[in-house]
């Protein structure tokens, strides 16, 4: 296996161990992994599932595979497509990297598993776990979907409702992280899941012939979709097999933006007084203090991207509108398609992130 790396101060760790950020600054870790290019012709005759990019993956040869990944590509406007990563497995695209993180706890064999979650990386992990056949315990805020509750509970995982919110639930995962036996499948610090989530922008590299769209526009909480993207950019071009870079464009719920603002500011991390968080319909990506934000700042002003922000009536209407094109996608998920009308410069391709049926239509007023 490769071995983990700090960001940060540069701190190594084997995989193997147990350490679930760095000891030395407590920073998520990334992973000392180098890609192999891959054969765009190669492609037609390999498993239909995300692993069909062994060359750009730290593992191989999986046992809990569902199928994952392969999701279609389909237009909704001349210069806009939508990738439909909700009909993964689970219905939601944390799939991707919920895959690599069971498939890594399965090859460790700890004594249990433990996740936390605004709900869909809980379900993917619960899922996969359940395919490993190991024992599994997801955290989430206590006014997490009760749809995505009971789909964590049906998939055999111990649930525990965190009162407060996603950062209080962070918490409570992090205090049970250092407990012997316990491998923390951490879709946030675990870089694992973004080598899995990488695999979104491979599936659009090889969907589109090898090349890339304009502009890949993306929900941010956590980043983890954002910086997997930007990892498999890289890669792609370091490669070349790509000539140029598309820019990244990050969305974020008006009510909950610290990212945007830092952006807005020009600074480098998140602001010291991030402005006050309200409601929002947007629940998976409502992170207060992302971890990674130096990286997803430093990711998206490289690649000449910007920060957008939606409101709560755009995101209903958004809901609404995809509904009517044959699209039923949860409230976090439209959050893309809500923001790619102020974005006109060229081609652009957003992921519809989770399915309707998770969350139902979105109220007229968040609490």
């Amino acid at each position: 296996m490769s071995s983990y790396i700090c960001p940060g101060c540069g701190t190594r760790s084997p995989v193997e161990t147990a350490n679930w950020r760095c000891p030395n600054c407590h920073s998520p870790w990334d992973l000392d992994f180098t890609s192999s290019a891959i054969s765009l012709k190669s492609l037609p005759t390999r498993v239909n599932s995300l692993w069909r990019y062994e060359e750009a993956l730290p593992l191989a040869a999986p046992a809990v595979s569902l199928g994952e990944g392969r999701t279609p590509l389909v237009a909704l406007t001349d210069a806009v497509s939508a990738k439909l990563d909700f009909l993964m497995p689970t219905l939601s695209f944390k799939d991707r990297g919920a895959v690599m993180l069971a498939e890594l706890a399965r090859r460790l064999a700890p004594r249990r598993v433990i996740a936390d979650s605004s709900g869909n990386a809980g379900t993917a992990i619960a899922a996969y776990c359940a395919r490993a056949g190991l024992d599994c315990t997801v955290y989430v805020p206590e006014d997490t979907s009760a749809k995505k509750v009971e789909q964590i509970r049906a998939h055999g995982a111990h649930l525990e409702l965190v009162p407060g919110d996603r950062e209080s639930t962070a918490e409570a995962a992090r205090a049970a992280a250092d407990e012997p036996g316990t491998f923390y499948a951490s879709h946030v610090y675990n870089p694992y899941f973004l080598h899995g989530t990488k695999t979104y922008v491979y599936e659009l590299w090889e969907d589109l012939g090898g090349t890339l769209p304009d502009a890949i526009v993306v929900p941010v909480g956590n980043g983890t979709l954002l910086l997997g993207a930007d990892l498999a950019i890289g890669e792609l071009h370091a490669h070349g097999l790509i000539t140029e870079r598309p820019a990244l464009i990050a969305v974020q719920a008006e009510a909950v933006s610290p990212l945007a603002a830092a952006f807005q500011a020009g600074a480098d991390t998140l602001l010291d007084e991030p402005a006050p968080l309200a409601p929002t319909l947007a629940e998976g990506i409502a992170i207060p203090r992302p971890p990674r934000a130096r990286q997803i700042l430093r990711a998206v002003r490289a690649s000449g991207g910007t920060f957008l922000t939606v409101t709560e009536d755009q995101i209903r209407a958004a809901q609404l509108d995809l509904a009517a094109r044959g699209l039923f996608v949860e409230s976090t998920g439209v959050a893309c398609w809500a923001a790619a009308g102020a974005w006109s410069e060229g081609t652009a391709v957003v992921p519809l992130c989770g399915a309707g049926l998770k969350t139902g239509l979105a109220p007229q007023s968040v609490q």
